[in-house]
C-alpha cells in the first residue's frame, strides 16, 4: 500500500483537497483528528499533559483546553518540545493503525497532516502533495476561520517549514488560490495518475 502524504501550510485548504480524494473514493486520515483523539477525556496522554501542565489546562466537563495549551506552547518552546516528545510517538503509531483499512481495493491511501515535514511523519510516506496559497491568503483565511489575532496567525505560520522550502520537498504541487473546479481538477489528474502509477 502506497501512502501519499498531503500537506501545506496553516490555512492552505488541505481539508477541502482531501475531501476531494475522498470523494473518488480513497481513504484518508488526518494527523489533526489523531491529534485529537489521543488526548481524549480518559486516554494516557491526556492525564500526562494535566499532570505536567496543571488541571487549569482541562475545560470543565474535563477534555483539553487546546486554545490555552497553543497559548503556552507557542509563547514558551521548551514547553513545546516537553508536549511533542510526549505526543508524536502516540500519534505516529495511531497513525499507521489507521492508514491500513481493511477491505479497501484502491493502491494507496493518503495521511493529511499539516506538520509532515516538521515532524518524523515523512517517513510515513512514499510521496508528498503540497497544497499551496501565498502566505496573504494563509494568513485571511486562517483569521477569518479561527476568528485568531494576526499576530498568533503569523507566529503559527513562522512555526511551520517555509513555503519555499515546503515547496521543494514537494513532488506534486496543488495550487488552492484557484477556483474550486480547477482544484478538482488537479485533485482529478493526480488521482489518475496515482492509479496507474501506484497499481
Amino acid at each position: 500500500m502506497v501512502v501519499v502524504g498531503l500537506t501545506g501550510g496553516i490555512g492552505s485548504g488541505k481539508s477541502t483537497v482531501a475531501r476531494l480524494f475522498g470523494n473518488l473514493g480513497v481513504h484518508w486520515v488526518d494527523a489533526d483528528d489523531v491529534a485529537r483523539e489521543v488526548v481524549e477525556p480518559g486516554t494516557p496522554a491526556l492525564a500526562r499533559i494535566a499532570e505536567h501542565f496543571g488541571t487549569g489546562i482541562l475545560l470543565p466537563e474535563g477534555g483539553l483546553d487546546r486554545a490555552g495549551l497553543r497559548q503556552i506552547v507557542f509563547n514558551d518552546p521548551s514547553e513545546r518540545a516537553w508536549l511533542e516528545s510526549l505526543l508524536h510517538p502516540i500519534i505516529r503509531d495511531e497513525l499507521i493503525r489507521q492508514l491500513r483499512p481493511a477491505d479497501y481495493d484502491l493502491p494507496y491511501t493518503l495521511l493529511v497532516s499539516p506538520l509532515l515535514l516538521e515532524t518524523d511523519q515523512h517517513n510515513l510516506v512514499d510521496r508528498i502533495v503540497v497544497v499551496d496559497v501565498p502566505v496573504s491568503v494563509q494568513i485571511e483565511r486562517t483569521m477569518a476561520r479561527d476568528d485568531n489575532p494576526r499576530d498568533q496567525v503569523e507566529r503559527i505560520i513562522g512555526a511551520q517549514i517555509p513555503r519555499e522550502k515546503r515547496l521543494e520537498r514537494a513532488d506534486d504541487v496543488i495550487d488552492n488560490d484557484r477556483p474550486m473546479n480547477d482544484v478538482e481538477r488537479q485533485v482529478l489528474d493526480l488521482h489518475n495518475r496515482f492509479l496507474v502509477d501506484f497499481d
